[in-house]
């Protein structure tokens, strides 16, 4: 693993085991805030009880967190916290619902961090550390064994 690696997954894991800590421990907050959600984002999931699907979100940031900082499963941990953004963004930090302007530029501010560390997720998640990409290299098989395929039909006798 490069030592841009060792020292970026880190940093950007951080933020997501120290927030799903923090709301592991005291999910109140969070409660209510995902509470706001509309119920044509909510609506679609299996868990009626709002605490028990913060605390799940809680503990898929932790748990992936944890996984991206040491670089176990990197890209699927990546995925996950991204996963994890969305909602945590949409419900924390829906400034366009704000009426107070010093709130709304707060608000908009912690949104657009979201954002940007959707972006740094999003490379995690398509970060194949040099090598060559799931799809690439299954593109290569395929050929490869279309080659073989041709090779063998032109060398069967033809009878």
């Amino acid at each position: 693993m490069s030592v841009t690696r060792r020292i970026a997954r880190p940093l950007l894991a951080a933020v997501f085991v120290s927030s799903g800590i923090d709301t592991l421990r005291n999910p109140g907050p969070r409660v209510a805030m995902a509470e706001s959600l509309p119920d044509e984002v909510t609506g679609a999931l299996p868990v009626d009880d709002t605490e028990q699907l913060v605390k799940v979100n809680a503990g898929v940031q932790v748990v992936a967190g944890v996984l991206l900082a040491i670089g176990r499963f990197p890209r699927l941990a990546a995925a996950a916290l991204a996963g994890s953004l969305v909602p945590t963004t949409l419900a924390g930090h829906s400034f366009w619902e704000e009426g107070d302007l010093g709130a709304r530029a707060q608000q908009q501010t912690q949104f657009l961090k979201n954002a940007g560390l959707l972006g740094g997720l999003v490379l995690a998640m398509f970060d194949t550390e040099g090598e060559p990409s799931v799809a690439w290299r299954t593109k290569k098989a395929a050929e490869r064994a279309r080659r073989r395929v041709v090779e063998t039909k032109d060398s069967l006798p033809v009878g």
